[in-house]
């Protein structure tokens, strides 16, 4: 009988592995590794089947299951960074960042920190107060009518100012990501809102997405993994790299978004 979080991989074929729980977690580390001589940035988002992004408490965290929860631990663990919008840190309740401590021998093996690095995305350059209490103050991406709030709550060193090119307001992405790199965070864990992908989608810098499938229907009006800015044009071709799937019907996806066209999965 699979327990809940064991995994069955359905792609690339063949290939039958079940990737069970483990206590170091080996198989799935190894599944979602890639080159750390290489900057990127990988987003990873949960939908329930008929498209939402949040559950009906306007939380995502609402959408997990056990499989999803397990592999969000791994993502993290080989992040350098989780880049997330400070909306996002208000609805989720973010706060320090740790490792799963299964996974912490890996993430030291690997070179990594301890902590996993916070980056915010703010308009503004407001950064709730709880974030501002934690033993590491995260980064804060921001534009020019953020930048003197952002300096003022973490500092010139994590105070990211990067105005966009068009709307000085809002801050450019792209530039952002380099920025993050510049500092040693070359590997960025972008974990939403949907607003914060739709605009990273938009600058081109995600490099791959994991999009779990939650066995969950929701309705209302909930927004999609990516929404709330202009639809991509052309839209963006995406080449499915895994699939995997959970006994409770689960299925989370990593879909590559840098392989060329007409490369297979």
């Amino acid at each position: 009988m699979p327990a809940p979080s064991d995994l069955d991989l359905l792609v690339p074929v063949p290939d039958d592995r079940r990737l069970a729980a483990a206590p170091d977690d080996t198989d799935l580390l190894r599944l979602f590794a890639r080159d750390r001589t290489c900057a990127r940035v990988r987003a990873n988002m949960v939908a329930s089947v008929d498209g939402a992004a949040t559950g009906g408490d306007g939380r995502s965290a609402s959408l997990g299951t056990p499989a999803d929860r397990r592999v969000f631990a791994v993502l993290r663990a080989l992040a350098d960074v989780v880049l997330v919008g400070a909306g996002t840190v208000r609805a989720e309740g973010y706060r320090e960042l740790p490792v799963a401590e299964h996974l912490r021998s890996a993430r030291a093996a690997a070179g990594l920190p301890s902590r996993i690095a916070l980056a915010v995305v703010t308009r503004r350059g407001e950064v709730p107060a709880d974030l501002l209490a934690g033993p590491q103050l995260p980064f804060v991406v921001t534009g020019a009518a953020g930048a003197d709030r952002a300096r003022a709550a973490v500092g010139a060193d994590r105070a990211v100012v990067v105005p966009g090119a068009h709307e000085a307001d809002s801050p450019d992405l792209r530039a952002g990501v380099h920025a993050l790199a510049a500092r040693g965070l070359r590997h960025v864990l972008a974990e939403g809102g949907p607003r914060l992908l739709a605009a990273l989608l938009a600058a081109g810098v995600v490099d791959e997405l994991c999009l779990t499938t939650s066995p969950l229907l929701v309705a209302g009006d909930a927004p999609r993994p990516a929404a709330g800015a202009a639809a991509l044009d052309p839209a963006r071709r995406a080449h499915l790299r895994h699939l995997l799937h959970a006994a409770d019907g689960t299925l989370l996806a990593c879909w590559d978004l840098r392989a060329p066209v007409g490369s297979g999965s």
